[in-house]
């Protein structure tokens, strides 16, 4: 059975959310500039990839 995830959440999920390319650290941003890794200060930033389930 295939689980439908609403539009919604999957923008609250994956829509500007940042993942720190030296310790994974997620943060939420509106871009990629003048943001910092809230653990490691790095700034070194990509987004999030969305989840991919095989059935």
């Amino acid at each position: 059975m295939v689980k439908i995830r609403d539009a919604d959440a999957e923008a609250r999920m994956y829509k500007n959310v940042f993942v720190c390319m030296k310790c994974n650290a997620k943060t939420k941003g509106k871009t990629k500039l003048n943001l910092k890794c809230r653990k490691c200060g790095a700034k070194a930033m990509r987004l999030a990839k969305k989840a991919v389930k095989k059935a």
